[in-house]
């Protein structure tokens, strides 16, 4: 998730206020017989449609020992089938004017396409063949294993705070399959092999567990037809029984240190927070959205403002707090000191921020600075066909309904001083708290600048 600011926050928040709901007007939704679900929003701003397709399986699905295998089926089904060679999907889309990828999360597996509406049954048709015809070899499987692995080594072996998340998770849940990346350990990835991913591709790839959404200049019965007509045909089957942990209540501190090349240390707090199940009951996950966003929603939140700028004890810091997935949820505080500080200081000055609202609460002024900004983020980052699908499917995997979307806006809309205090106080304890910190070890002679990371959300 990623913050942003808007300059349109005025008009919107009268607009919201007014009851204005443009991005609510028209999302139609039918089941196919094989019980595939489709949900189609009707946007003829541009000639231009967004076709996605949301399969309800991601990383917390893997079973122990091939994690990582919901990320490389990912890769594999741009290998090609009986009628689409490899690499050929992508020069079909680009060949029409489009634009595609895929992405894969612990709770869903995504794949889209951006293309002129007219291609929209191409895509339908491209989509449904690699659903029922993938083919994976050992030979094209284990090159793409390669690439996966050198992904893992740039983005998380190299990258030390990267590093430091990753065993952040492993620590704050211990039983729930979140406790795993994405990607996979390497240990997983050096022993998986082509057969692990044809048969994540037959339990997994069918109907009955994908939603299709479709979004942009098109007719919603029309799309409707298409979809019948491409994905109609393909047969339901039996899903694999989902047996998922629950984390268990937390019952102390935990506390983990990674050692890793590195120009500064680093320290993140994780704390153990609730997700959203039911958008009108669930008033403290609204409530720690805001809480968060008065901390490192804008440029003039309190955490950068005071801990960067005034009192200059930290280089760089931030707030996440995310409260929807399928799993289990934390809010997190992190950073690195500035020079002649330590971990500690950093430390005691995140958590002096949340024990000041903890006692003094936030000012109204704050408050509504802090929720027009949040509403924006949330009603803007839908504005375009891309976000809007998004949104529906993000909706749509993680348990919750795209009708729910006026529900979420409402319920941050709703969020009060006092609720804010009252999660502060309720959540930020040290049974629930799970500290990870960096310890740097020297850069080698010859390093390369790294990427720079950004702030760790979850």
């Amino acid at each position: 998730m990623f913050r942003q600011t808007f300059p349109r926050t005025t008009l919107l928040v009268a607009a919201l206020a007014l009851g204005a709901g443009p991005l609510h007007a028209n999302p139609f939704e039918t089941t196919l017989a094989n019980g595939m679900k489709v949900i189609v929003k009707e946007d003829r701003r541009a000639p231009s449609v967004v076709h996605m397709l949301w399969y309800g399986v991601g990383a917390m699905d893997e079973p122990e020992g091939v994690s990582g295998i919901a990320h490389m089926l990912e890769h594999m089904m741009f290998k090609g089938t009986e009628k689409v060679g490899p690499g050929e999907f992508n020069k079909r889309v680009a060949a029409v004017g489009g634009r595609d990828n895929a992405f894969t999360s612990h709770d869903y597996t995504a794949y889209f396409q951006q293309i002129p509406s007219s291609r929209l049954a191409d895509m339908m048709q491209l989509e449904a063949d690699r659903m029922i015809n993938l083919k994976i070899s050992d030979a094209n499987f284990k090159p793409e294993l390669e690439v996966v692995k050198e992904e893992r080594r740039l983005r998380t072996d190299d990258q030390p705070r990267a590093l430091v998340y990753e065993q952040l998770s492993a620590t704050a849940f211990q039983a729930h399959p979140y406790r795993r990346p994405i990607i996979g350990w390497m240990t997983d990835l050096d022993t998986m092999t082509a057969a692990d991913a044809r048969a994540w591709h037959k339990h997994w790839y069918t109907p009955n567990n994908a939603r299709l959404v479709v979004v942009g200049d098109v007719d919603h019965k029309t799309v409707f037809e298409m979809a019948r007509k491409h994905y109609g045909p393909i047969k339901a089957r039996p899903l694999p029984a989902r047996r998922i942990t629950a984390e268990p209540e937390q019952r102390g501190p935990r506390e983990t240190v990674v050692k890793a090349p590195a120009d500064l240390p680093y320290v993140a707090l994780a704390w153990q927070a609730p997700s959203l199940r039911n958008p009108d009951a669930d008033r403290d996950v609204h409530a720690l959205k805001v809480l968060a966003a008065v901390l490192d929603g804008y440029d003039g939140a309190r955490l950068t403002r005071r801990l960067v700028r005034e009192s200059q004890v930290a280089v760089s810091v931030g707030a996440g707090y995310d409260g929807s997935g399928r799993g289990p949820s934390l809010f997190t505080l992190d950073g690195s000191p500035a020079a002649g500080k330590t971990v500690a200081d950093v430390e005691a000055a995140l958590r002096a921020e949340i024990e000041r609202i903890q006692k003094d609460g936030v000012a109204e002024d704050e408050l509504r600075r802090v929720k027009t900004q949040t509403l924006a983020g949330q009603v803007y980052k839908r504005d375009s066909l891309m976000g809007q699908a998004m949104e529906i499917g993000f909706l749509e995997a993680t348990g919750l309904s795209w009708r729910d979307d006026a529900k979420l806006l409402e319920g941050i809309r709703r969020v009060s001083a006092d609720d804010v205090q009252a999660v502060a106080r309720k959540y930020f304890t040290d049974t629930t708290l799970t500290r990870a910190q960096l310890d740097p070890l020297p850069l080698p002679a010859d390093a390369k600048p790294r990427a720079t990371m950004p702030a760790m959300r979850h």
